[in-house]
């Protein structure tokens, strides 16, 4: 029979939608805007609450009533600012992440400033971060719409992982890098690599900073084949972060140049708006920063690269695909499994977003599934006897 909520009665879980033949219940995103603009504040409301599936149940101006707000709320996902008064936005994502740990998505400037601040927010626990709004133009509000809307709604599914991730059975509270997940299953092995190999490409997006730095400090400075990542990210971040680790790995990374010979223990970073490239030139190994194609959806495309590895090096390119939302990579490792290259895809558990190495394992394209944590260990294991 059904509940008097269903005809105009008093519905006690604001979280839930109740409707009747059959029964049905919709689940609400519940979101925190923290800014200290209230122009930006207002702004983000109206994109947000466009969509049913959401809710803003709180909105902060600084960083201290953020950890006030989220502790009261409870929230699914919050849009963090940055630069804020009393309390930044650095040191309430750190005190929220130890209180109430959920996911966060930072708000930053697009400069090398912002980059620094945003790479150390994703250390401290954020998972992904937007641009600040520059103006009230409808193109910037509709470029904001589309980049906002799906992140909130995929990050918001990984709360129980934040949970778990930063709290632990005594209470103490593990930081980003040093968390894993509980039970990993075993990594799916395929019948025998194609190789040996020449070179790694990575795909990698929503999640990809802190995936990258697990997997890059994990490999030795004589790893004896050159990588190649697409990170989409803008352009004024790629830079930071290929500094960022190259000063916390044994590789050698850097942004890539125009065009050069790729070196083993080297990694080249795509640089953000442009495309990169594998070439044969003359017998010589060569990474091409390139703005084509230029109608491209995403620029660096994880695409363009795997492809390229493919249609060079066919059997002898190992592509690996990490964390990431849509399923930019998939057309690419087409091309590449075509050619006789090996596929490896990052496990659904340890993804921040399970978007990008889904469309890799639900085309039968992944000759091998695994753990963030395992992956290094997991491209060492084809380069056997080389390093």
């Amino acid at each position: 029979m059904c509940s008097s909520r269903c005809f105009g009665g008093t519905d006690f879980s604001p979280r839930w939608e109740h409707t009747c033949l059959p029964m049905k219940e919709i689940f609400v995103i519940k979101v925190l805007v923290v800014d200290d603009s209230a122009f930006v504040r207002r702004t983000l409301i109206g994109i947000i609450e466009k969509d049913k599936d959401m809710k803003v149940v709180a909105t902060a101006s600084n960083g201290e009533e953020a950890i006030a707000m989220a502790k009261q709320h409870d929230p699914d996902v919050i849009t963090m600012d940055v630069e804020m008064p009393k309390v930044n936005g650095l040191q309430a994502l750190e005190q929220i992440m130890k209180t109430n740990p959920c996911p966060v998505i930072m708000v930053s400037s697009l400069t090398k400033e912002g980059a620094d601040v945003t790479l150390r927010a994703l250390d401290l626990g954020a998972l992904d971060f937007m641009p600040k709004l520059n103006s009230g133009s409808v193109a910037d509000m509709q470029h904001l719409e589309s980049e906002l809307t799906p992140k909130l709604k995929a990050l918001a599914r990984r709360k129980a992982f934040m949970r778990l991730k930063f709290r632990s059975a005594t209470g103490t509270t593990p930081t980003a890098a040093a968390a894993t997940t509980a039970v990993r299953p075993a990594p799916k092995i395929g019948a025998g690599p194609a190789g040996p190999f020449d070179l790694v490409a990575i795909a990698v997006s929503t999640g990809g900073p802190p995936a990258v730095q697990k997997v890059l400090s994990a490999l030795p400075a004589n790893f004896p084949a050159p990588i190649l990542i697409a990170q989409h990210m803008p352009a004024a971040f790629t830079g930071p972060f290929a500094v960022r680790l190259d000063g916390l790995c044994k590789l050698s990374v850097k942004e890539a140049e125009p065009a050069e010979r790729v070196k083993a223990g080297h990694v080249y970073i795509c640089p953000g708006g442009k495309h990169l490239r594998l070439e044969n030139r003359g017998g010589v190994l060569t990474a091409v920063v390139t703005e084509e194609p230029k109608t491209a959806l995403y620029k660096p495309s994880a695409n363009v690269l795997m492809e390229t590895v493919g249609l060079t090096l066919g059997r002898r390119g190992l592509g690996v695909t990490l964390t990431g939302m849509g399923n930019d990579g998939l057309e690419g490792s087409k091309v590449l499994k075509a050619k006789g290259g090996w596929a490896i895809a990052q496990n659904e558990a340890s993804c921040v977003v399970y978007g990008m190495p889904k469309a890799i394992v639900d085309a039968n394209l992944a000759d091998e599934i695994v753990d963030i944590n395992d992956m290094a260990a997991t491209i060492l294991a084809h380069f056997a006897g080389r390093v």
